[in-house]
């Protein structure tokens, strides 16, 4: 049927205008089928501060609140193909890696960055929140001599941090001289996470000329599955929405601290941190 003619003085809908795309930030990791770490944590942590997330899988995890269950890392060609297909056509503004298994995925990664402009957070995963092992022990010596060198920001927890420099940390101090030592391994920052020393949540922030030591509450909340990746994925947005690096990491450690704060029991064993807490009624 014919649509009548609109009339000269006739209302019509106003057109919308083209929206303007959300930074661009790219997850390079391992899936964690249970939803609270790795791709799925930080695809979900770059929608709630505002990014559009891209992902690299590296790895499939059967994996759920009890632990890793079985992990299967993607041939190399995979992981590289995945990453050209992104950046060669979307490009990126941040990109942030996480779970990458072994030498040959810590290698390629690596290679794969040294092209990029763009700043890159390294979360150099060594080790799930229930104590399974995520990279292979001759991975590290990778990570040490190729991953770490094209970090803007590393980000190791205490375990990765001991394992990365030999240096066991138990106080303020030794955060300090386990940061010193990692920045040898050519970060322009290190974030020493000190998560897991007793007391307030204390992370140091160091790129060897500045410090700047971030202090939250410690949570009386068991439920932190995914800490890490979520942690790091706010830094990467935080840097392609164009913030200098300690200004990132501040905005980062406010959105964890809350994500932790919320976080819910799931499943029969340790549950995921909120990532979207922001945007939940109060309670």
């Amino acid at each position: 049927m014919t649509q009548p003619a609109t009339s000269p003085g006739a209302a019509t809908a106003p057109v919308p205008a083209a929206a303007v795309a959300p930074p661009r930030v790219l997850t390079v990791a391992g899936s964690d089928s249970g939803g609270g770490a790795g791709i799925q944590a930080d695809l979900k942590t770059m929608l709630a501060l505002g990014a559009h997330g891209m992902s690299v899988l590296t790895a499939v995890t059967a994996q759920n609140s009890l632990g890793v269950q079985g992990a299967w890392e993607l041939p190399a060609e995979a992981v590289r193909a995945q990453y050209r297909s992104v950046v060669d056509d979307i490009g990126v503004q941040a990109l942030k890696t996480g779970m990458l298994a072994s030498p040959l995925l810590v290698e390629t990664v690596a290679e794969l960055l040294a092209d990029t402009a763009a700043p890159v957070v390294v979360d150099p995963v060594s080790v799930s929140k229930h104590g399974d092992r995520l990279l292979a022990d001759d991975a590290l010596d990778a990570v040490r001599t190729v991953l770490l060198r094209v970090a803007t920001v590393a980000t190791p927890n205490l375990d990765e941090t001991a394992q990365l420099t030999g240096v066991s940390v138990t106080s303020e101090g030794d955060m300090r001289r386990a940061a010193e030592r990692l920045l040898e391994y050519g970060p322009r920052w290190v974030l020493v996470k000190g998560g897991h020393l007793p007391g307030e949540a204390v992370d140091l922030l160091t790129d060897g000329r500045e410090e700047h030591w971030l202090r939250a509450p410690r949570h009386d909340n068991r439920h932190t599955h995914g800490t890490g990746c979520t942690l790091a994925s706010a830094i990467a947005v935080g840097l392609a929405q164009g913030h200098p690096v300690p200004e990132a990491v501040r905005r980062a450690k406010e959105y964890v601290t809350g994500a932790i704060a919320a976080g819910f029991a799931l499943g029969a064993g340790l549950g995921p941190v909120d990532h979207g807490w922001r945007t939940r009624p109060r309670r």
